[in-house]
């Protein structure tokens, strides 16, 4: 069997070089230095360059890597890149053996037929997709016979956004081997000239501090870094990599006036960003998910994140908190003023919230826009003065107005464009489309938060990014009719230490200047700001500069539209949609930009034959309906929709592990005999347990190998609370203590003890939730009572399960810490729609199919597909042991009956 060896690259602007942990036997430490230090199971990374040229903030990057496979069989090599979000790759290309392979922008459509066309007849293609924090993955591999050299060559574009005063290329560097010749090197042409340039890396020691060479002068910046290889070195001995951690460079320009225009062959660039004016005072109106799916890790982070925004706020500034679980609580009728006191008491306020029951977000942002308009209405805030509205959530709206189409549209007509609504998506488990799509109609934004220990930080960011507003009301203009295909050029509001950018196309082929005209309402009174540019100095200037590359003003103004024209996309319907599809896909074939409506087809050697491999652009909406492309079912398995957003078992019955961090999940089913009680979770710490009894069908399918089997009875209990939980179909029986309470599945309840909470949805669900631990979801599938096969059964979801200890165990139980996989080889299976794969978990190579389950969580009847991959045979070699370890003789500890 061939050895094989995998290289990737880690960036968040420009990437670099890693080995992989799983595939690679490692190479012990060679106490002499030797050529070999850089040869690690055979091949040699000879070369790596990482060359950055960037020209009035549009970065053009070009990642260049040769490989040689120094050992005398054939190897398989991964180029596996980590993309900024916000790029568009622009080419790729492999040569090998000095034949080049290069990539090809085509339509996704055409690309998704060319590539099913090559699975069809047996080949394994596809370019590993997913995403992470900022970046997205690139991934292609070949093979390289014995004494071959390979060159992966990918260029990639970006507009730089200017965020708290500076520019920012944030480097990801991870070689976790040797280079031969490591080099990067960044350009930087400003044509107002350089104000400041710094470059720090967090593996940076001493002695590698001199090895970074930064250096400014007028309008060129430059940066560099080019260890040698004992440089790279952890230790003197050592054949390990030094090169590991984040490699940043920031800078700025200098700004004689508020504005800079540029021109260059037909298209202009405005960058508006005005300094040393009055901040507004603001309005603000935080709207917090309290309900049950926030406590732990959310609410803890988000009060921590609450208490460090109150110590920055503005005396000037009026503020309130409006929490929404089930019911909406405000801490004030109204907005109040920062004064020492109220803030006080405000932090007070902060400490004080816990979580209970379900998502009322439809509620809780009505209240807080409804808050804000009377504020204005009854002049109890400056009428010179900027408001927003800043939500932040973790689920799904599940009580009240739910539906998020009809929440949408009463935001919406509330709000009336008055002021921006930035929607804040804490984890995985929330339709971030949604959240996205009601930000964007509302002139604000969308931005996941990530569940973490930073998850404060993050928060106190984003607030920070808007918390110094300096003008309201922006609107540039520029002669009407010597100018075309205008960028956006109105906005809410502009924030300190931002930038607008403008661009557009001139139409007056005899034009001799460019005037671009800026209206705004300052926080003392309205404000005028006037830019003129001449047409053929200033192009002539720019031209002249040798770090320039090709027309970028065009490929900026290009990018900038289309990143608006998939905005707009966002929120569009019907016949606008298609229109604004029609027109991004077109600037995106023509600027060869991979973007979320193209695809890049990479053509590669294999088995002697050209095999086809495709490349798309992930979105971060992954739970909207639409928004992906290809079909779950297809090879590109790497970009799935959302996993699941509970570990959960339901069906008959499925078991569906979510595994955030890869953006998958693993499923497996379990068949046992009716009447067989398994354990699903057990927790020493907390006293919780977890079990559920299986039933079969009303009769037994003699055409059937394996009988169908269900969740008839679910027991949860909590020794600690001495609580007991029991479900069936029929009833919910309740006992804490001695006491017993007996409900129906036609109720609607609401009950509330100390540290416990159930809601009863009447024939939908059931809600428990357990003071500051889990929460679980039980729900109700009812079938036709005439129905001569099946009969009515429960499923199970968890939520906030990383709050049960590490000791946690049982059939789910097992899956609720981390869990790692991988997966290689994805070959055609028995079902064409359903490869095959092998998957490396638990130090165990397992054949999986790639298939779906179904998630009943937010749709009780019909369910949602979540892709997953499959482990057969009752989860043999996922589950720790085998399956009828888990069977136990009663649905509650008969220690404690």
């Amino acid at each position: 069997m061939e050895n094989h060896l995998v290289f990737f690259i880690f960036l968040a602007l420009i990437p670099a070089f890693e080995t992989s942990d799983f595939l690679i036997t490692q190479f012990r430490n060679i106490k002499k230095r030797s050529a070999h230090d850089v040869i690690v199971n055979g091949i040699e990374i000879y070369s790596m360059k990482i060359d950055s040229k960037v020209t009035s903030r549009f970065a053009h990057n070009v990642i260049t890597s040769r490989i040689v496979n120094r050992a005398n069989v054939s190897k398989e090599v991964f180029f596996d890149v980590e993309l900024p979000k916000t790029a568009f790759i622009t080419n790729f290309s492999m040569t090998i053996d000095g034949v080049t392979y290069p990539g090809h922008i085509k339509e996704k459509e055409v690309a998704k037929k060319q590539y099913e066309t090559a699975v069809s007849r047996g080949q394994t293609a596809g370019l590993v997709k997913a995403s992470g924090r900022k970046t997205e993955k690139f991934t292609v591999s070949v093979n390289i016979a014995a004494a071959s050299k390979v060159t992966f060559e990918l260029i990639y574009e970006e507009l730089l956004k200017r965020s708290f005063g500076k520019y920012e290329m944030l480097i990801k560097v991870k070689p976790k081997q040797l280079v031969n010749n490591f080099e990067i090197q960044v350009n930087i042409f400003e044509p107002h000239g350089i104000s400041e340039l710094e470059a720090q890396g967090t593996f940076i020691t001493n002695d590698l501090s001199q090895v970074v060479k930064k250096s400014f002068s007028g309008k060129k910046g430059h940066v560099s870094f080019k260890p040698t290889i004992d440089q790279q070195r952890t230790c003197a001995n050592c054949s390990s990599s030094l090169l590991d951690g984040d490699f940043t460079i920031k800078y700025d320009v200098k700004r004689d006036h508020p504005g800079d225009l540029q021109i260059v062959n037909g298209y202009f660039v405005h960058f508006f960003a005005p300094t040393n004016l009055p901040y507004f005072p603001k309005n603000v109106v935080f709207v917090i998910d309290i309900s049950g799916s926030m406590s732990g890790i959310g609410i803890q982070q988000t009060k921590e994140a609450l208490l460090k925004i109150l110590e920055d706020i503005k005396e000037d500034d009026y503020f309130n908190f409006i929490l929404f679980s089930s019911d909406v609580y405000i801490w004030k009728d109204r907005l109040v003023k920062a004064t020492d006191d109220n803030l006080k008491e405000a932090k007070n306020f902060v400490q004080g919230m816990h979580t209970k029951d379900m998502t009322n977000i439809h509620s809780g942002l009505m209240k807080g826009i409804e808050m804000l308009n009377t504020a204005y209405e009854t002049n109890s805030v400056p009428q010179r003065s900027a408001s927003i509205i800043i939500m932040l959530t973790d689920g799904h709206p599940n009580v009240g107005v739910s539906d998020p189409q009809q929440i949408q549209m009463n935001v919406k007509k509330a709000i009336q464009g008055r002021y921006p609504l930035y929607n804040l998506g804490f984890g995985y488990g929330l339709d971030y489309s949604f959240l996205e799509k009601m930000a964007l109609e509302n002139k604000g934004l969308a931005r996941r938060i990530y569940p973490d220990s930073d998850s404060a930080i993050q928060m106190e960011g984003f607030y920070d990014e808007v918390s110094n507003p300096l003008l309201k009301e922006v609107e540039l203009s520029y002669p009407e009719n010597a100018i075309s295909d205008l960028t956006q050029n109105n906005f809410k509001h502009y924030y300190d230490g931002t930038e607008i950018v403008v661009a557009g196309r001139i139409t007056d082929n005899d034009l001799n200047s460019l005037t671009a005209d800026v209206k705004a309402q300052g926080a003392k009174n309205d404000m005028t700001f006037t830019e003129q540019a001449d047409v053929e100095e200033t192009a002539k200037a720019l031209q002249e500069q040798e770090y320039i590359f090709g027309d970028y003003i065009e490929r900026l103004w290009a990018y900038l539209t289309i990143q608006q024209l998939l905005d707009k996309r966002t929120v569009a319907q019907g016949e606008e949609r298609e229109n604004l599809t029609a027109e991004a896909l077109k600037l995106s074939l023509k600027y060869n930009f991979v973007t979320p409506l193209t695809s890049m087809v990479v053509t590669k050697p294999e088995d002697n034959e050209d095999k086809a491999a495709v490349a798309d652009k992930p979105i971060e909406a992954r739970s909207a309906p639409g928004t992906q492309a290809f079909p779950t079912h297809s090879y590109l398995y790497s970009h799935p929709a959302v996993p699941s957003l509970y570990t959960s078992v339901d069906g008959d019955p499925h078991f569906i592990i979510s595994v955030p961090q890869k953006e998958d999940a693993i499923c497996f089913n379990i068949n046992e005999e009716t009447g067989a009680v398994l354990n699903l979770i057990n927790d020493p710490v907390t006293g919780i347990r977890v079990s559920g009894q299986l039933i079969g069908d009303k009769r037994v399918s003699s055409d059937a190998k394996i009988q169908n089997t269900y969740f008839g009875k679910l027991g949860i209990e909590n020794k600690q609370m001495e609580l007991k939980l029991e479900v069936t179909p029929e009833k919910i029986t309740l006992q804490t203590g001695r006491e017993k309470t007996v409900f129906t599945w036609l109720d609607t309840v609401t009950l509330r003890q100390e540290g416990i909470t159930v809601i009863i949805n009447r024939k939908q669900n059931l809600v428990l939730s357990m003071g500051d631990g889990a929460s679980f979801v039980i729900v109700l599938h009812q079938v036709w009572k005439k129905h001569p096969l099946h009969q009515d059964f429960l499923g199970l979801y968890t939520l906030d399960s990383h709050k049960l200890s590490e000791r946690t165990h049982g059939l789910l139980g097992q899956f609720f810490h981390h869990i790692d996989f991988s997966i290689l080889e994805v070959h055609p299976g028995s079902d064409p729609k359903k490869p095959d794969a092998t998957m490396i978990v638990k130090n165990n190579k397992l054949t999986v199919t790639r298939g779906w389950q179904k998630d009943y969580s937010k749709d009780p009847e019909h369910g949602t597909d979540i892709p997953c991959w499959f482990v057969h045979n009752n989860g043999e070699g996922l589950i720790d042991g085998v399956h009828t370890d888990y069977i136990v003789s009663n649905i509650f500890d008969p220690v404690i009956n």
